[in-house]
């Protein structure tokens, strides 16, 4: 999201505003919050509906829809190919933000590449911005879990010869293979009406700090985009299944599914870096479409496996060495971290150029992180 607030018009206020976050926002493995109860027919509306759900019962605007891939809703979902396990995991975490490398993250715009499509993206510099990165929670990871063991048995089904056990599969044609598809597309939509729940509430935070409505607040959604997920798409005149792993869609300029407020810039392409670092904005292009399917990167990567990580770490104090940066961080535990310091991961400015130079999507926007939540 972006605001019309300024680096100034936080300075001295953001470790109250982050806190603020925080305890507005249940983050880690077990949480909810308290005031949120969902029943298992409300969930499977959440599973079919997705970010109109959240719209409807009144967490975030109408006007968000338009800017969130699929319009938040993938159509092809069905809540009856996900487990009562995966249910049961999922009813008391929507509204949370995940453990791991998720998190809510007050930055502001450093630097800008490309002056007109930043306009159109209504990014300017010194500019505060807010990014949410969380998905599917529990119910996610347990449709993965069901259907991994189902295609164990499936490969075997139909003579499919898996050099790694992890590569397991099943034909799309087949009855498996398009329920795994419907089952992973209800798992999309519960993460579209997560983060929509998520961004109501920092919204809801920003406004009680500044005591202002959203109008001068200005925290409208650039874009809400996915990753880790299969797509049926066309490209080049074949209807093709997209995997895109640690990767995101970067739609070029003209493409029909992309917002008309886009048709000129390209889609917004988000890649995060680690919580001391950068993350970037960047615009889909036509070279993205010739050459990877409308991808590229989601982020950084890691380069330190998170046991590496914790005994890196030993005897410091990862929050006091991020607030020496300028950087306010909170986290639901401190192990989290210590998993997620800056130097696990690879510096994504590199693969940023790296994505820019080879032109599957343009610079647009810097981002300097300056308060972040983590699960």
């Amino acid at each position: 999201m972006r605001s019309s607030l300024s680096v100034k018009d936080i300075k001295g206020k953001l470790e109250q505003l982050i806190d603020s976050i925080f305890l507005n926002v249940p983050s880690g493995v077990g949480s909810r919050r308290k005031d949120f109860k969902l029943s298992k027919g409300d969930l499977r509306k959440v599973l079919e509906k997705g970010a109109l759900w959240a719209v409807e019962h009144g967490y975030g605007r109408k006007e968000d829809l338009e800017f969130i891939e699929d319009n938040g809703n993938i159509q092809f979902a069905s809540p009856d190919d996900v487990s009562d396990k995966a249910y049961e995991r999922g009813k008391d975490q929507l509204g949370t933000l995940g453990s791991g490398n998720h998190f809510i993250e007050i930055g502001y715009v450093q630097e800008i590449y490309h002056n007109e499509i930043a306009q159109t993206f209504g990014l300017y510099k010194d500019q505060i911005t807010i990014m949410i990165h969380t998905g599917s929670r529990g119910l996610g990871y347990q449709v993965c879990d069901d259907y991994i063991k189902e295609m164990m048995k499936t490969s075997e089904k139909y003579g499919i010869y898996l050099p790694d056990r992890q590569l397991c599969c099943a034909p799309l044609s087949s009855r498996e293979g398009d329920r795994y598809l419907s089952a992973m597309a209800a798992a999309a939509n519960y993460a579209f009406a997560n983060r929509q729940m998520i961004s109501h509430w920092v919204r809801e935070s920003f406004e009680r700090f500044f005591n202002m409505g959203l109008e001068k607040l200005g925290l409208n959604l650039v874009y809400d985009v996915c990753h880790n997920i299969a797509k049926i798409e066309w490209h080049k005149g074949k209807k093709l299944c997209v995997h895109r792993k640690g990767a995101t869609r970067a739609y070029p300029p003209g493409h029909k599914l992309l917002p008309e407020k886009y048709r000129k810039s390209g889609q917004p392409v988000l890649i995060p870096g680690d919580m001391g670092r950068a993350s970037y904005v960047l615009a889909g292009t036509e070279r993205a479409m010739e050459e990877t399917f409308g991808s590229t990167s989601h982020g950084a990567g890691r380069v330190m496996s998170r046991n590496e990580a914790i005994k890196a770490t030993k005897g410091r104090s990862v929050a006091q060495e991020m607030e020496s940066r300028g950087i306010i961080v909170r986290a639901a535990s401190k192990m989290t971290l210590v998993e997620e310091i800056p130097e696990a991961y690879k510096d994504v400015s590199k693969v940023v150029q790296v994505v820019h130079n080879a032109g599957i999507s343009c610079l647009v926007a810097k981002i300097i992180p300056l308060g972040v939540v983590k699960g």
